[in-house]
């Protein structure tokens, strides 16, 4: 039986090209970069020249990129720095943001004397600008966090509309930029968010690596103490192996970027019309989404929802319903619960994400198994 992937944003398959990347310097250059003699300076040099290629594929100074080991784990710093350190009085997302943000920003509403705004969603998923707006019109120091991409639906923010407005109000900008970055092309020197973050495994990089960017003369405080790594942002002996890995495949993604959006848009349109074939009621969620993710409601009964992960597994076929952290309940997820109506809460609903791996042969088999259950 033919294992079918379609679960891309979640996590992604590693190019050829950077486990072989890895390998290298898994087997040959192992030194610690933090060491004065031959084999550390070989690994800084490696690690520095990591740094520059990210930088350069994002348009930012080398000096504005602190490698960590995920998403969360910056997201958690930003925020947290931004309200123990930079006078920051209040947190405004939203609550269709990764659990990252929304755990981090009520751990700190309890912890320091802050509030926690949270825009509205509009009906098709998208955020209310408008409201935010309103929001940023009251003279609170601020820091506004929303992704530039939701995991879930694909919906993509207008983050050069919400940039302007931050800058406009004098509140800081903190972007969840995992599900954009390798997958759509921003240049930080036009785009003056004053941190972003991405993990290296959503773009076909390793595990247990991203970084987040830091604008010039935007000071953070530590949040991981012991020594001078990562210009004594973050302590801990930097994993050179996986940060290589992670500026080849950034590096190759948007080396490949046109014609893999295209091959992939490709893919994502014929999905559509094969559902609609085989499920006239099946419903699209969203309404600008990003060319790899699309989230659908089947027209299938409620008692489905349990078993309808489970059933697909069996045939060897791997979607989600939503984000991988929550993968094991049968709620809606709360993305979903937040816009959907009552109605459709109560139908099964699936993430179906691509990569450049996949084929229309995979869309045929989903389809089939779908159409079976």
């Amino acid at each position: 039986m033919k294992k079918i992937y379609l679960d891309n944003a979640a996590t992604t398959a590693l190019r050829e090209e950077v486990i072989t990347e890895m390998m290298h310097f898994l087997r040959d250059n192992f030194g610690n970069p933090s060491s004065s003699h031959s084999f550390g300076r070989t690994a800084k040099t490696v690690l520095e020249s990591a740094r520059k290629n990210i930088a350069k594929q994002v348009n930012a100074l080398a000096s504005e990129i602190i490698f960590t080991s995920s998403a969360t784990e910056a997201t958690n710093w930003v925020l947290r720095s931004a309200v123990k350190d930079l006078g920051v009085k209040r947190i405004i997302t939203s609550k269709i943001e990764h659990h990252a943000t929304l755990h981090t920003a009520l751990v700190l509403e309890r912890e320091y004397t802050i509030s926690v705004e949270y825009v509205p969603v509009l009906s098709d998923g998208r955020i209310d600008i408008d409201k935010l707006e309103q929001f940023l019109e009251q003279d609170i120091p601020t820091i506004v966090s929303l992704m530039h991409v939701n995991n879930e639906t694909g919906e993509i923010l207008d983050l050069n509309r919400v940039v302007k407005l931050c800058k406009e109000n004098n509140a800081l900008i903190h972007c969840d930029m995992v599900q954009s970055t390798g997958k759509m092309i921003f240049d930080l020197q036009e785009l003056k968010v004053d941190f972003m973050v991405a993990s290296a495994h959503k773009f076909h990089g390793p595990k247990g690596v991203g970084f987040v960017f830091i604008r010039k003369n935007t000071i953070l405080q530590p949040i991981i103490y012991g020594g001078e790594q990562e210009k004594g942002f973050r302590a801990g002996t930097e994993a050179v192996h996986q940060i290589v890995g992670m500026s080849k495949a950034l590096e190759l993604s948007y080396l490949h970027l046109e014609e893999e959006e295209k091959y992939i848009s490709d893919l994502k349109v014929y999905c559509i019309s094969q559902l609609k074939i085989a499920f006239p009621e099946v419903k699209i969620i969203g309404n600008t989404t990003l060319y790899n993710i699309m989230n659908v409601i089947l027209p299938l009964e409620s008692s489905k929802i349990g078993m309808l992960l489970f059933s697909l597994d069996i045939k060897g076929i791997a979607v989600s319903r939503g984000s991988a952290c929550q993968s094991g309940s049968s709620k809606p997820s709360h993305v979903l619960g937040e816009f959907l109506t009552v109605e459709d809460q109560q139908k099964p609903n699936v993430r179906i994400s691509f990569s450049h791996f996949n084929t229309k042969e995979d869309v045929d088999g989903l389809v089939q198994a779908l159409k079976e259950l």
